[in-house]
């Protein structure tokens, strides 16, 4: 069962949306190597907001995430492509409803 979460908020710095957005799409491969992750999506929501929303089991998941190789990169390109630190907000997930 799916109990906690992360959303993260990205604002791309004028002229990087392309490359946050090509940065999503290639966070992909990284993540499906972390077996503990049990969904994770990366969106857009207007011409310069992005974000980053994934579920897990259990915060042990959740953790192994925060510590895995996306959660490296998206802070090592943080001051470069993004106009202010990503916003990493802990989410409980209260209902859901499975593929």
């Amino acid at each position: 069962m799916i109990k906690v979460g992360l959303f993260v908020r990205l604002e791309a710095k004028p002229g990087k949306e392309q490359e946050v957005a090509d940065f999503l799409r290639g966070g992909l491969a990284l993540v499906e190597q972390e077996p503990e992750t049990a969904t994770w999506y990366g969106v857009q929501m207007g011409p310069t907001t992005f974000g980053i929303f994934d579920t897990f089991a259990d915060e042990a998941g959740r953790k192994a995430h925060l510590g895995g190789k996306v959660a490296e990169a998206l802070f090592a390109q943080a001051p470069e492509l993004f106009a202010s630190a990503p916003a990493v907000e802990m989410l409980d997930i209260l209902a859901s409803k499975g593929a």
